[in-house]
Parts: C-alpha cells; structure tokens; sequence
C-alpha cells in the first residue's frame, strides 16, 4: 500500500482545513495500521480556562481518523466518497503541552472501504482517537463514524 507522506498530508491541510493548520494540528505519522497527529497547547487554540479547546481537540482527532481512510480511499483506485456521519468524546484530564492522537484502526478502514467496493452500497466504520500528553496520560476520546460510499459511474 502506499501511504500518503506526512509533509504532503500537512500541505493539504494548510490548503484545505487551514482552521487545522493554524491552530497547529499537524499528521506526524502513518502507516497501514496507525496514524498520530500531533497539536501543542497555544494561546491561539486554548479556551478560557488555559488549556486546549476540545473543538481543536477534536479536529486533530478527527484527522488521525481521517488520514488513514484518504490513505486506503486513494489506495482503492475508486471514486469514494467519506463523511463523518457521528462522534462523541469524553475528556479525562486538562490538555496543556503537546497533546498525540493516535488512531490504531487502519485495518478496520480497510475492510469497509473493500466491503464498499464489493458490494457498491454505503458502509460505516468506527474508528477511536486516544489523545495523550507528553506523560503518555489519556487527555481524551473521540470516536467517528465514517461513512464511505462508492461514488455511481456514469
């Protein structure tokens, strides 16, 4: 499989989600299986109570989710369409520092996408964001329900 590089992926989000790109939110890692995006606590995206707002939170989740399924949607050779049909999240701890999101579930993507592709009806995948702090604690949880859908060929 090849995966998107990192400095690519960061290029598109200064272009396309530059709400992303300006409050920091950069994909560090990707592979087949796992991605990491990385975001530091700023003045620029923290809320007031001096740490990271959860919407910045969630966009850099968001993202470790979302690399993976660009990964495997450009991989597939299709025309397929991505949309984050549901999320929820819970918070366990003040996000200061640098806050890693790490997705582990590139395998799960992949079986939706091929299972999509198979059948040519829409498919849904959850997939989890573990965001930690430089201490390696849990600051946060998001889940995303990706849709994916073979687009019709006319």
């Amino acid at each position: 499989m090849k995966i998107l590089s990192a400095r690519k992926f960061n290029l598109f989000t200064m272009l396309k989600l530059p709400a992303a790109w300006l409050t920091g939110v950069r994909l560090k890692t990707i592979n087949e299986n796992v991605s990491t995006v990385q975001v530091k606590h700023r003045w620029i995206n923290q809320n007031p109570f001096k740490s990271m707002f959860w919407a910045v939170q969630g966009m850099a989740a968001e993202l470790s989710t979302g690399a993976l399924v660009i990964s495997y949607i450009r991989n597939s050779n299709e025309k397929i369409s991505m949309l984050v049909a549901s999320n929820n999240a819970s918070f366990t701890k003040k996000a200061t520092g640098r806050i890693t999101f790490t997705c582990e579930d590139g395998v799960k993507i992949k079986e939706t996408i091929q299972r999509a592709i198979e059948t040519g009806e829409g498919q849904t995948c959850w997939m989890k964001a573990i965001g930690t702090n430089t201490e390696g604690i849990q600051v946060s949880e998001f889940n995303f329900e990706w849709t994916v859908k073979v687009r019709s060929k006319k």
